[in-house]
């Protein structure tokens, strides 16, 4: 008599597979802190004066400073969150949640959460969050 197959989904990841994901995710907040610095190093080093130009040249080079200082402070808010969802990440390893999707409690594939570590949707999860 042959054995019936069943299909059984995968509901979590190894621990293996877990502390491969937790050493991606660490490295990836290192690399962000590491930018997160340096644009902060940006805005605060781009103090210069001009004062002995001319005054037509020293507005222009001042309105420059000012969506200079608003673009690097953009990006330095958008690093802030990449850190804080990557660090959210490493908190659902610690407490088993991780790669599980929130919208439609399978797991998301190993695929995305190489490319994406701190994803919490699947792709089928997000087109059902659109769909909405």
């Amino acid at each position: 008599m042959a054995k019936k197959v069943v299909n059984q989904e995968k509901t979590c990841y190894s621990a293996e597979e877990l502390q491969e994901f937790k050493a991606l995710i660490l490295k990836k907040i290192e690399e962000a802190k590491r930018n997160l610095d340096m644009q902060m190093q940006a805005m605060a080093g781009n103090e210069n004066e001009a004062n002995d130009t001319a005054p037509t040249f020293k507005t222009l080079e001042e309105g420059s400073n000012v969506l200079s200082k608003e673009e690097n402070a953009r990006l330095a808010a958008r690093q802030q969150r990449f850190i804080r969802d990557l660090e959210a990440a490493l908190i659902r390893i610690e407490n088993g949640t991780y790669g599980i999707c929130r919208v439609t409690g399978k797991l998301i594939p190993k695929e995305r959460l190489m490319i994406v570590p701190h994803a919490t949707t699947s792709i089928e999860g997000k087109q059902k969050e659109k769909g909405r």
